[in-house]
């Protein structure tokens, strides 16, 4: 698939990058990506939920009234579940969400993703560039010329650079990760992907292995 590559003012630049098959031309495995995202949300999980059972409350531990006599059901301790304030019945636990996925199926998954924006005709590319300054107009002037500031948009370029990330953290709707960070997650996230020709190399490269 032969995708235009553009510049940073939104107009053609002349050359044009193939986006290779073996990534982005696969046919989607919708199993895949459902596993991959909810690994994925279930790593985001803190899993510091915690509430007290009726051993880890404070309070008294004498008899409440006589065993008979009162009229009422018998009751040992102001700490039982049935009273206001009394520990919690089966209540969440501190926990670790997190699972694991072997690397094949997460590479199926994002190459799934990926697919699936190609197909869609959601993939932008962008000559390599880089901003001078730290200056959050520069990644919104970006945004405005490649008109997709109404959509989340997903930026992915092949290594760090600070100034494109630290310009682009006070924008809304935008995200801007390396290709060794990508994942399905934030691919299905977006409604626009912008690549840059390098990352599209690193990407290839990434996936070959």
């Amino acid at each position: 698939m032969e995708v235009k590559v553009l510049n940073i003012s939104g107009k053609e630049t002349g050359a044009k990058v193939q986006l290779p098959e073996s990534v982005f031309g696969i046919e989607p495995n919708d199993h895949a990506i459902y596993l991959d995202v909810k690994q994925y949300l279930a790593n985001q999980r803190q899993g510091t939920h915690k509430s007290k059972q009726r051993n880890e409350i404070a309070g008294s531990t004498r008899k409440l009234y006589k065993q008979k006599g009162t009229g009422g059901a018998r009751a040992g301790s102001i700490k039982s579940p049935l009273f206001n304030g009394g520990g919690r019945v089966f209540g969440p636990q501190p926990r670790d969400y997190s699972f694991k996925l072997n690397k094949k199926l997460k590479s199926l998954a994002r190459k799934s993703a990926l697919a699936y924006k190609a197909k869609d005709n959601n993939v932008v590319v962008l000559e390599d560039f880089n901003f001078d300054t730290i200056k959050t107009k520069n990644f919104t002037s970006l945004i405005a010329a490649l008109n997709v500031g109404s959509e989340k948009t997903l930026l992915v370029l092949p290594a760090q650079n600070n100034n494109i990330y630290l310009s682009s953290r006070n924008v809304q709707k935008t995200k801007v990760i390396t290709a060794a960070e990508l994942n399905t997650y934030d691919v299905l996230n977006a409604g626009k992907l912008l690549l840059t020709a390098d990352s599209v190399k690193t990407l290839e490269e990434a996936f070959a292995k």
